[in-house]
This record gives structure tokens, C-alpha cells and sequence, in this order.
């Protein structure tokens, strides 16, 4: 069965507190594990989560302030010392190539993780990462307003059809027939007739997931959040604090939870918390009252399952 979860190891914006680490996020998705924004902490984290480096197929960091990204170097040493054997890409503003490179020659260690670099120089589709097989989505960047050149990322699956095991049974076909049907798009029935794969399944929509972190409010990030299954995206400050919030390139909690409404968004997690509130319970009420879908105000080592399929239209 397919595994479709974020795993949150951090939730702190620039300063951590005793119960907050710096960002760090793990979507899983079927056969990929995609690490966003690796702050600080982020290998210990990662341990408490029972994530390993052995899991990850790659790195994606938004920007390159350090509560988003210093936790490269460990991540990266931790890549090394576990002898990952796979290919992991790191994607990144080309902007932030200096410190990318800092960070990932931070200390002395043994180079054995192989590690692909897609510094990214515009909008659009990020490339496969060599020597995986092609994921069953695609992952694309755009480019946020924020104080220093940061992107968003999202990730679309297509729409596709799902196999009805009653269809299936009443045409006869088990085993390698299925196989045949998933492959070639039909299959021989015992009988000898020929099925189409149409005829045996019904639509299966496809599933999406945005990422956005520090940004002022912006048509990218409409975009991005645009009808998406699940949504994690920062809401720094509360409303009352909206000046700081636009000084600093930040969104509010308000604001991020009417980018969800508008755009249609099914599940949305508000993060990356400004140290100066120490209780969460605001950002659940600013947020609710704009927003009635799924709502987690995110904690340190939170799971949240992707929603279930939406029904065919």
C-alpha cells in the first residue's frame, strides 16, 4: 500500500524554543521521501521521527536563511556516514550556490553520498534526478517574494484510472492478466476476448501537495496553493502583527488560511511560528475563521496523512 504523509521535525521560524526545532518537513510519497527546508537540527529530528537517510530521494530547499537550510551539513554528513547508495537530489536557489557549497563542506568527513546539485534559475519543472525511475508526479518551483530569492514548490500527480476488482472478476482476469492490462492497456480474457483497461476501471484523480515557506503575499503563492490536496505553508505572525509581517516577508496566520479558502485547498498546515507566541491555540482560531477544511497548526514530529482521493467528477 502506498504511503502518502508529511512528517513534520520542525516548526520554529528564525529563533527555536524548548518545544520547537528549526523547519524541516518529510513528504512521503509512494517511493519517494522528499526533505523540505532542513534547518538546524534537522538529523536529530529525523531520528525522533524514525526517518532515515536511507529514505530520502531529495532535498529541497526553499531558500537559503539558516533556519532553512544549516541543517544540510549534517543531513548531508549523515547521507555519507550511512553509505546511501542512491543518487539524492538537492534543489535550491542558483542564488544560494555559495552557501550551498559552505554548507555542504562544512567539517571534515568521508564523501560517499552521492548527491546531485539542481541549483534552480527559474520557474517551472524540476528535473528527475538521475538514475531513479521517473516519480509518478511532477515537481515544480516558482519564485516567491521574500527578502531574499526563495521558491515554492508543488507537486502534482495525473489523473489516472484505478482497477475495479468486481469488473476484473467478471471478465475472468487474475495474476498476470492484471499485469498485462496495467502494461499494454489491455489484456486476453480466458475465453479469448480482448479488454481494454477502460472497460475494467474507473477514473482515479490525481493527487497534489503545495510547499510554501517565507513570503509575503504574492501571485505565486496562489498559484502554488491553487485547489491542492494538502497545503504546509508559514504563518509567522498573527493579523495584529500584519506590519511585521509584510517587513520581514512573511505571511499571518489570516493570510494563509484565506489563500487556502480561496484557492480550495482540502487539508492545510500552518508552520514556522514566530517564537514571540507561545500559544498555538491562536493561530487555530485566526486561521478557522476563514477556513473550514482539514486544519493542523503544526507541532514538532506531527504526522499528516494526505487526504483521500476526491471523488470523480
Amino acid at each position: 500500500m502506498s504511503r502518502r504523509e508529511l512528517v513534520v521535525l520542525g516548526t520554529a521560524s528564525m529563533v527555536p524554543t524548548r518545544t520547537r526545532n528549526h523547519n524541516g518537513y518529510v513528504l512521503f510519497w509512494d517511493d519517494e521521501a522528499i526533505l523540505f527546508d532542513p534547518g538546524e537540527g534537522t538529523q536529530r529530528q529525523m531520528t525522533y521521527a524514525g526517518v532515515s537517510a536511507t529514505d530520502l530521494t531529495r532535498i529541497a530547499i526553499t531558500h537559503l536563511h539558516g533556519d532553512h537550510s544549516l541543517g544540510l551539513a549534517g543531513v548531508s554528513q549523515r547521507i555519507s556516514g550511512d553509505g546511501v547508495r542512491h543518487t539524492i537530489g538537492v534543489t535550491y536557489p542558483a542564488s544560494g550556490q555559495l552557501w550551498v557549497d559552505h554548507l555542504l563542506d562544512a567539517s571534515a568527513h568521508f564523501r560517499r553520498g552521492h548527491l546531485e546539485l539542481q541549483p534552480l534559475t527559474t520557474d517551472g519543472v524540476v528535473p528527475p534526478v538521475a538514475g531513479r525511475p521517473e516519480p509518478g508526479f511532477t515537481l515544480r518551483a516558482e519564485r516567491l517574494d521574500h527578502t531574499l530569492e526563495a521558491m515554492g514548490y508543488r507537486l502534482d500527480e495525473p489523473d489516472g484510472r484505478s482497477l475495479d476488482p468486481a469488473l476484473l472478476a467478471r471478465h475472468g482476469l487474475a495474476g498476470p492478466a492484471v499485469g498485462e492490462l496495467r502494461r499494454a492497456g489491455s489484456a486476453t480474457t480466458p475465453d479469448g476476448r480482448t479488454v481494454t483497461l477502460d472497460e475494467v476501471s474507473g477514473p482515479r484523480p490525481g493527487q497534489s501537495f503545495a510547499f510554501v515557506m517565507d513570503t509575503r503575499l504574492c501571485d505565486a503563492v496562489h498559484r502554488l496553493a491553487d485547489g491542492v490536496d494538502l497545503l504546509v505553508i508559514e504563518s509567522t505572525f498573527l493579523d495584529r502583527d500584519r506590519d511585521q509581517a509584510e517587513r520581514w516577508g512573511h505571511l499571518t496566520a489570516r493570510q494563509a488560511a484565506t489563500v487556502a479558502a480561496e484557492a480550495g485547498v482540502r487539508s492545510l498546515v500552518l508552520t514556522h511560528f514566530s517564537q514571540r507566541y507561545p500559544d498555538p491555540t491562536e493561530f487555530w482560531r485566526e486561521a478557522r475563521e476563514v477556513f473550514d477544511g482539514e486544519l493542523t497548526v503544526a507541532q514538532d514530529l506531527d504526522r499528516v496523512r494526505v487526504p483521500h482521493r476526491r471523488r470523480p467528477a
